[in-house]
């Protein structure tokens, strides 16, 4: 139930608190104050008293209108396709108590005239039966009158007993006879009755509506030849009652639903809600999704009321399915180590878990996410060591969130860098402890004072400054201070006082994913609360399964994990998004509801904003030429490093050049993979990844760009290579001399001839030229010769005069300047 304040109930109908304040005393409630909660039931107590001021009747709207458009397209001869546009409107009027009332009066008047009708009928066949009955005694009377005196003469004479015996009595036991018969029948039918009645006692009450009496019925029985009663009483011997009117049923209609779940809430069969959506001309199966819109339409056009359920109705219905209330007990802290790269942050981690993780590292830095849980002698710590590299800022982030306190390592010898600092801004947007690591004492350029003066400066305030950071000097490589880390690491558990229980069903948060070849997606969970099993059923953001195993951080199969504990889980449809949180649900169907609800959600999501991005650019892009584009579709071996990747890879490029991902995903390089890239013109890169035997005949028969990375520099650094590419070169000019006119001298072979003093540079003869006056210039070209006193030469050095024919030019003037330039390519950067 929606619940608000009388402040912002007054902000949504738009006048002052103090009057609405007034209203709702006028109103009988109790409310007094502004932060006062108004609920749902309060609302209508209020709206009900302003409308009765008003002289308005309180009643809920009677009148609906629905508008319904489609828009298909036909394609017709010569390749062209037309877009049909279909509008459809119908509105709904609600009918009042009184014309319901008066209905119902109608319809038993109506009864009541069929009854009388009915009754009419029945004993108007029952005086034609009484008719035709009299007429055939009549008949019969008049036979054995006629036939006595024939007889007589024939038969012997008759004894006085019989003489005295009249021809009456024979003709009553004529007519006795057929009704002792129905007599016989009746009692039968009678005794029938009284048995089927033994047996189904409930059923003899319940009399069919607008049945004729016994009598016609047992009189049209005799006429029909005694069968028709045995079938008109088997055929009416059940008790079912037809409904006089349709029942109209509620239906729930939420963003999506099945044609089956639609047409057991409106109890028909599926068959039926089929048949309809083909009249509508959409072909749909039983077990189609339909959205609301459509489901709506149908339910109402089969006579039955639509309850429209909320878009966050099924988030909020999880929210309170997932509540659970138990026994809270103490749970292991959560650690992530952040800091720059290079500075020291896994070979810390390798240190305190004793293993050898950095040494695997391509290029010796991080690239995904890892967590480890480690036993220690003062308890049990889970660490998440993140990237720090300036690409996984949303890594590191997603660390920071999942976590419960954060070891910033600073390396003493380099001091606080970008990525110290995005760390720390992360760590402080999550509310989070900071223990400050300072790294690589043991080195004889280390100075720790220089860090805790660069990490002062953002907040970060030792404590033996007065502050509340502890500073705990460490060598990862010799081990030293990596005891006092862990107590400091600690002790701030302890101040937390982090709780868990672990009898509630399981929830946590996915670190990372990843698409194995043998394996199918593969998640790896920080359990937060409760305990998660093999078998359970997860609902991860918008992928959903049971899970079928469970690995620990060194692959070893587990049943179940606690609070606090990674693990690796297969069995779900999809690969998740790191960070999506999981929940353990007890039913695959609210699991695939929710899930299938969210992957909607996301699309429409993602469909929006593609169109408002095309909107936004539109105008800016009118005018302009059309950038030129580097498309690269993008495979990944783990869904963190593909999220790096197109965040880094986008923000590349000017105005000129941009990069688009068109296609990425988490797993090896397919051969759909390869079809879009041909399609696209674009560029493979596998990030971890290889092609498969597909893909890789594709890409040698189209000669298709595929590259293979495992550094996420070099990946970057060759996409900047190819955008300068694209860029091309600037031509720029260089002066190579400038030389003055002192005398023109006129020559039959040549013309116009300057006499000249170079100034500055020198002058070449086959460069081009330009001729200045007062500065401005007046003429270009080239050089048709270039004499020193006779001789031709190829180029004149500052300080010397020369004799300088202009090529088509006749008019030269003392004072003019010829400049000698050249034309240089210059390579552009981004």
């Amino acid at each position: 139930m929606t619940q608000v304040t009388v402040k912002e109930l007054a902000q949504v109908v738009d006048t002052p608190v103090e009057r609405l304040l007034q209203q709702m005393r006028e109103a009988g409630l109790s409310h007094t104050s502004a932060e006062q909660v108004v609920t749902d039931n309060e609302k209508q107590a209020l709206l009900a008293h302003l409308k009765s001021s008003h002289g308005a009747k309180a009643d809920e709207p009677r009148k609906i209108t629905l508008q319904r458009k489609t828009t298909t397209k036909l394609k017709v001869a010569g390749s062209k396709t037309i877009s049909v546009e279909v509008r459809k409107k119908k509105t709904f009027v609600k009918r009042s108590a009184e014309e319901i009332e008066a209905e119902k009066q109608r319809e038993l008047e109506e009864q009541r005239a069929a009854e009388e009708a009915a009754r009419l009928k029945a004993e108007e066949e029952a005086r034609q039966r009484a008719e035709e009955e009299a007429r055939r005694k009549a008949q019969a009377e008049a036979e054995a009158r006629a036939g006595s005196p024939v007889v007589a003469p024939v038969a012997a004479a008759p004894t006085p007993v019989e003489a005295e015996v009249p021809a009456a009595p024979v003709e009553e036991r004529k007519k006795e006879e057929p009704r002792r018969t129905e007599k016989t029948r009746n009692d039968d039918d009678e005794r029938r009755d009284r048995k089927q009645a033994q047996h189904r006692p409930s059923l003899k009450a319940k009399a069919p509506l607008g049945r004729t009496s016994r009598t016609g019925e047992e009189d049209e029985s005799h006429r029909r030849g005694g069968r028709g009663k045995s079938k008109l009483k088997k055929r009416n011997a059940h008790g079912f009652q037809s409904p006089t009117g349709p029942i109209v049923r509620e239906v729930a209609i939420g963003e999506t639903i099945t044609v089956a779940d639609l047409a057991q809430q409106m109890s028909v069969k599926a068959a039926e809600v089929i048949k309809f959506m083909f009249k509508m001309g959409s072909p749909v199966t039983i077990n189609q999704v339909l959205d609301q819109e459509t489901a709506q339409l149908i339910a109402e056009e089969l006579g039955h009321k639509v309850k429209l359920i909320s878009d966050n109705a099924l988030e909020e219905q999880l929210a309170e399915y997932l509540r659970f209330e138990g026994d809270a007990v103490s749970r292991a802290p959560v650690v992530t180590v952040m800091g720059h790269v290079d500075h020291g942050k896994t070979s810390l981690l390798d240190y305190i878990r004793r293993a050898k993780v950095a040494v695997g590292e391509a290029g010796g830095i991080t690239q995904h996410i890892g967590a480890y849980h480690v036993e220690t002698e003062r308890g049990m710590v889970t660490f998440l060591d993140t990237p720090g590299h300036a690409a996984f800022t949303a890594m590191r982030a997603r660390g920071a969130k999942a976590t419960d306190i954060v070891i910033l390592v600073v390396a003493a010898d380099d001091g606080v860098m970008p990525q110290t600092q995005e760390a720390v801004q992360h760590a402080k947007a999550a509310g989070v402890p900071i223990v400050v690591a300072v790294n690589k004492i043991d080195k004889p350029e280390a100075n720790p004072d220089n860090i805790k003066n660069g990490l002062a400066a953002l907040d970060v305030i030792p404590e033996d400054w007065g502050g509340d950071t502890p500073f705990v000097p460490v060598s990862a490589k010799m081990g030293t201070g990596v005891d006092e880390l862990l107590e400091a690491v600690l002790l701030q558990a302890e101040l937390l006082e982090l709780t868990a229980t672990p009898s509630a069903p399981g929830r946590g948060v996915v670190v990372e994913s990843r698409l194995d070849k043998g394996r199918g997606p593969v998640a790896t969970v920080l359990v937060q609360d409760g305990t998660l099993r093999q078998g359970d059923m997860a609902l991860v953001g918008s992928t959903y399964g049971r899970i079928r195993a469970m690995l620990d951080e060194n692959g070893n199969a587990i049943k179940e994990a606690g609070p606090s504990i990674p693990v690796e889980i297969l069995g779900l449809d999809g690969t998740p998004e790191a960070g999506d949180e999981l929940s353990v649900l007890s039913d695959e169907k609210k699991a695939r509801e929710v899930a299938l609800f969210r992957q909607g959600k996301f699309r429409e999501v993602k469909l929006a904003r593609a169109h408002a991005g095309k909107l936004e650019n539109i105008f800016e892009s009118m005018g302009q030429e059309e950038k030129k584009t580097l498309n690269i579709v993008l495979k990944s071996d783990v869904r963190g490093s593909l999220e790096a990747l197109q965040g880094s890879l986008s923000g590349l490029g000017n105005d000129e050049v941009q990069v688009r991902v068109i296609g990425g995903g988490v797993g090896g390089i397919t051969e759909s993979d390869a079809n879009l890239a041909l399609a696209s013109n674009a560029v493979l890169f596998g990030f971890n990844v290889r092609a498969d035997a597909g893909a890789r005949r594709i890409v040698e028969q189209e000669g298709l760009d595929l590259r293979y990375y495992n550094v996420i520099y070099d990946i970057i650094e060759d996409v900047k290579k190819a955008l300068t590419g694209m860029l091309g070169s600037d031509v720029r000019e260089n002066i190579l001399g400038i030389a003055e006119v002192r005398d023109v001298f006129r020559s039959p072979k040549f013309g116009a001839v300057a006499g000249c003093m170079v100034l500055e540079g020198m002058v070449h003869r086959n460069r081009p030229i330009r001729v200045l006056r007062d500065d401005v210039v007046i003429f270009e070209g080239e050089l048709e010769s270039l004499r020193r006193f006779k001789d031709d030469v190829a180029e004149v050095r500052a300080g010397m005069e020369c004799g300088i024919g202009v090529k088509s030019y006749n008019d030269v003037k003392a004072g003019d300047k010829i400049e000698v330039f050249e034309k240089v390519e210059v390579a552009r950067s981004l």
